[in-house]
């Protein structure tokens, strides 16, 4: 089989069944970490892009198909730039993406535990910061630590206000479209009419669910 069946615009396109399914350790010493120090990668399948001119719905899908997962490059503001105590947003065209919580380690097993990254969840808002309105859209942005930085912008070709970031985007599934589904499995199986009289009304109290949380749910129970 030819090698460029499985190329397209310079990055490997995955055969039918393989998928791209990294450890937090792989993503960062195999991939992000030989990024920032300009080594070779392992395989040219992650792309580079400019966050910043692109929402979440608008990122190209990764050759070979990850799933409902995208994996990109982009440099970001370096840890350096910000100011103490600000909360970086990443702003794009019509949002902003907002870290959630502290940053996480990343431990390399193989090296004795040894730090090798560092973790960050960050959710998708429409709008302008920080008022905008939460979206399902996730993102875990990988970097490296403070001494890992050092060493590849002494190596490095990049300006020193930038650093190298790879990060994994996904759209969080919602609780009620997964209702919703288990609501179209079942009415695929033939249902008598007191049956269905019982789909209709825990049909409405799962809308209602949704919106007022547990409190509908004990309305099948009184009477």
């Amino acid at each position: 089989m030819e090698r460029n069946e499985f190329m397209k615009h310079g990055l490997v396109r995955l055969p039918p069944g393989f998928r791209f399914h990294p450890t937090d350790e792989e993503l960062v010493v195999q991939y992000l970490r030989r990024k920032a120090f300009s080594f070779p990668l392992p395989a040219a399948i992650i792309p580079e892009i400019d966050l910043g001119k692109l929402n979440p719905w608008d990122l190209p899908l990764n050759l070979g198909g990850f799933g409902g997962d995208k994996y990109f490059f982009y440099l970001r503001e370096s840890k350096s730039q910000k100011k103490k105590g600000r909360v970086s947003y990443r702003e794009t065209k019509l949002g902003y993406w907002k870290p959630l919580g502290k940053e996480k380690p990343v431990l390399a097993s193989s090296q004795g535990n040894e730090l090798v990254g560092l973790k960050q969840v960050l959710a998708f808002y429409r709008g302008k910061s920080p008022h905008g309105s939460k979206t399902d859209w996730i993102m875990h942005e990988y970097s490296l630590p403070n001494k890992e930085l050092l060493k590849s912008s002494a190596q490095s070709l990049l300006v020193s206000s930038k650093e190298w970031v790879v990060c994994q985007i996904s759209v969080k599934r919602r609780k009620n479209l997964r209702a919703r589904n288990i609501r179209q499995e079942e009415n695929q199986i033939p249902a008598t009419s007191s049956s269905s009289s019982w789909s209709c009304i825990t049909e409405n109290l799962l809308d209602e669910e949704d919106s007022n949380g547990e409190e509908a749910m004990s309305k099948i129970f009184v009477d």
